[in-house]
């Protein structure tokens, strides 16, 4: 059973891994942003003042779904490649319902699994 204590999440801005930590372990979840680079492309072609507030809708759909996943944890820590972590912080940071949540954020570059795993691990220090 999950403690729904600490929870790991490496993202960009295409995609988060969540890594919920339980008793028995790493439990992963991924997240996906629906603005896909051949929808960019696409909307790009027709107009840019369009493709820029599609994108701004889409990414925000997609923080908004990493943060419905996670609210109901004590500890997040998030890392990644990206700014896409600095934004989702930002974000938490300003909705009252994180208020007791403590958050790491770190940089991290690109990762495997089995890293993402131990990263978690060892921040949690498990």
């Amino acid at each position: 059973m999950a403690n729904k204590e600490n929870i790991g999440i490496w993202m960009d801005h295409s995609v988060a891994h969540l890594m919920e930590v339980t008793n028995e372990g790493i439990v992963k979840n991924n997240i996906t942003s629906e603005f896909t680079h051949q929808e960019k492309e696409h909307s790009l072609s027709k107009n840019e003042n369009l493709a820029h507030n599609k994108e701004q809708h889409q990414q925000s759909k997609y923080y908004n779904k990493i943060k419905d996943a996670v609210k109901d944890y004590k500890h997040i820590v998030l890392f990644g490649p990206t700014t896409a972590k600095n934004e989702l912080h930002n974000l938490i940071k300003a909705d009252h319902h994180f208020e007791k949540v403590k958050i790491d954020v770190e940089q991290a570059d690109k990762m495997t699994d089995n890293q993402q795993h131990a990263f978690v691990k060892n921040h949690f220090q498990l």
